[in-house]
């Protein structure tokens, strides 16, 4: 399906551009890691054009001063702020059971990247596979009736170019005897965001639920690289690296949530405002380790199982 589209957009487009002339009146949304960066800006973006917009945060306190600002900013009064701590079972338990009605768009972008040491869950599970994958697959399967009583819900799942780095490791993938690698880690879990989309592309399209992956592009102000070791060859990369702005990075995920160019698209990859093609591998492509639908199926099952061991 997505061979077929023709997206006017680029990798310069920002979110006013893929937003112009959008309603979303009447629509629900949430959006974690909504507090900062990227998901501020697409909070405000689908805000901006109607949307009644939850910010789902692990810091109530700074997700409330931003909907506040939201809403000013817009002139849109249906923007709130909820508690939502990704490696928190009970916390993403208490959300998605608070949420009533419908929800029409659900975009999955919070995440932490290249953790400098090996740090894991209370149930053993690594950081980055725990908080960037298992929370979001916790918290969407959980939204799922809501997602369904839409009649036509958007999933959006933020992943990264860094994707290429790693597939899931299934033999050892919270690193219990293979050596941590930050990179490694972090993009093990952005394969696992673009495999969970595969799969749930492929499971509920009966219920007339569209589920794509992104991947924003580099963007340099943003919290996600606080954890990130300023070493002089990562200063070089960082000299040498065309940098989005924060609206140009939140782009992709704004226009999969809200424009009407992508009614019906599912399980799809998408970078700079357009698709990416599966069978492209160089560089900025979609690696094939994360289109395999055999590797999303095996995951999604045992996600189910890792949860189910509460």
């Amino acid at each position: 399906m997505t061979d077929q589209l023709n997206i006017p957009f680029t990798s310069e487009s920002t979110t006013a551009d893929v937003i112009a002339g959008v309603d979303l009146t009447g629509k629900r949304a949430i959006v974690t890691g909504a507090s900062s960066g990227l998901g501020a800006e697409t909070a405000r973006a689908l805000a901006a054009i109607g949307a009644d917009v939850t910010l789902a945060v692990r810091n109530l306190e700074a997700g409330i001063k931003v909907a506040e600002d939201i809403a000013a900013q817009t002139g849109n009064p249906n923007v709130q702020a909820a508690r939502l701590d990704l490696d928190d079972r009970d916390s993403i338990d208490a959300f998605t059971a608070a949420w009533n009605g419908p929800l029409h768009i659900l975009v999955n972008n919070a995440g932490i990247m290249a953790l400098p040491e090996l740090k894991r869950t209370p149930e053993g599970f690594e950081q980055h596979f725990a908080t960037n994958h298992l929370g979001h697959f916790a918290l969407t399967t959980g939204l799922h009736n809501a997602l369904a009583a839409a009649h036509g819900a958007r999933v959006v799942v933020v992943s990264s170019g860094t994707h290429q780095v790693s597939g899931v490791v299934f033999d050892d993938i919270h690193y219990q005897g293979r050596p941590y690698d930050p990179w490694q880690a972090y993009g093990q879990s952005k394969t696992a965001n673009i495999l969970f989309a595969v799969e749930a592309a492929k499971r509920w399209a009966g219920d007339n639920i569209t589920v794509n992956a992104i991947e924003p592009g580099a963007i340099y102000d943003t919290g996600l690289l606080r954890h990130v070791e300023i070493t002089p060859e990562f200063q070089q990369i960082v000299d040498n690296t065309p940098w989005k702005t924060v609206e140009q990075g939140a782009a992709t995920q704004t226009l999969l949530a809200a424009s009407p160019l992508l009614e019906g698209v599912t399980g799809g990859y998408f970078a700079d405002s357009n698709v990416i093609e599966k069978s492209v591998t160089n560089p900025g492509g979609l690696a094939p380790h994360a289109a395999d639908p055999e590797a999303a199926t095996r995951l999604w099952e045992l996600s189910t199982e890792l949860l189910n061991q509460k």
